[in-house]
Formats: C-alpha cells, structure tokens, sequence
C-alpha cells in the first residue's frame, strides 16, 4: 500500500508541477517555465544538489519506479499468457538489480536541477538543514504527510470535480442545454 501511495503522491506533485504553469499559460497569466539551464554546472554544484536529492529523501521516489514499471508489465502480459506467468516473474527477478541501478540516471540529473535553480550558498544551507535534527525529523515524517495528503486529494478532486459538474450541468440547463 505504501508503494502504491508513493506512486501517487508522486503523480499528484508531478501533476500539480506540470498543471499549474500549463494552466497559467492557458489563462494568459505567465508564460511556461525556461528549463533550466544543468550544462554548465561545477562538480561542486551538482555534489551540492545530490546531497539535497539523498538528504531530502526525494531519490526514494525513484526507487518505486522500476519494480511498478515491472509489475505494469506483469500485469499486461500474463492476463493473455498465463502460461509464461512464472517464468516471467522469474526472468523480471532476474532483471530487476540490472535496472534498479538504472533510478541512479534520476538521482543525478534531479541534482543537477537543484545545482541550476538554486545559488551554491543557498545549496549548502539546504544541506545543513537536512543535516539538522530538524531537517531529519522532516525527512522522516514527510511520507506519513504525503501519503495522508495524497488521500485527501483524492477526496478533494472527487468533490470538487462532482460540484464543478453539478454546476456546469446547472448553467447549462439556464442556456437550454442539456449534459
């Protein structure tokens, strides 16, 4: 269940990420954001945005990719194959440290992003914040957090998704038309 809601909470930060400046953009409020710029970054920097990527707990994220890529293979191939079920359970087995190692590419290129978006300075007091008690405490509460605010997001888009049609059906109904 905890992979699952891990899964999730990344959808929901990932959805929320890439939502909001597409949504902005849409609304004409703010053109969509310049990548960043991870090219021309020192090894200092990117050792700087790798420790906040481990500190902070973020390249636990990664890890639940590869076995849910693998499962979502699992399940599409064996409902047709249910003869070859065991032995693709055993070849993903087989598998899965090969690609495993593989979340490594994430952890590097996700430092190199925080190395461009934030100043060295700023870097390092990241770091010594999660180097803190307070910064570990953090680390150690945020998936309880997560996986509570991921529950109450869902909860929340279902509501607000049946009032928004609730609504629209309401002023439809005003034009003469029928949802």
């Amino acid at each position: 269940m905890h992979f699952i809601n891990t899964l999730r909470a990344f959808a929901v930060v990932a959805a929320c990420a890439f939502a909001a400046p597409a949504f902005a953009q849409a609304q004409g409020q703010a053109p969509a954001p310049t990548p960043l710029a991870i090219d021309k970054l020192t090894p200092a920097q990117i050792a700087l945005g790798k420790e906040v990527v481990m500190l902070s707990g973020i390249y636990r994220t990664f890890n639940a990719f590869v076995p849910a890529a693998m499962q979502q293979i699992y399940n599409t191939v064996t409902p047709t194959r249910p003869e070859i079920r065991k032995d693709l359970e055993d070849t993903l087995k087989a598998l899965l440290p090969e690609y495993e190692k593989r979340t490594e590419e994430m952890v590097e290129h996700t430092a190199k992003l925080f190395a461009a978006a934030l100043p060295e300075a700023e870097l390092k007091a990241t770091v010594a914040f999660f180097k803190s008690d307070a910064g570990k405490k953090y680390v150690e509460m945020q998936p309880r957090v997560v996986d509570q605010m991921v529950v109450a997001v869902d909860d929340w888009n279902r509501k607000l998704t049946g009032e928004i049609m609730d609504r629209a059906r309401t002023e439809m109904k005003k034009k003469g038309k029928d949802m």
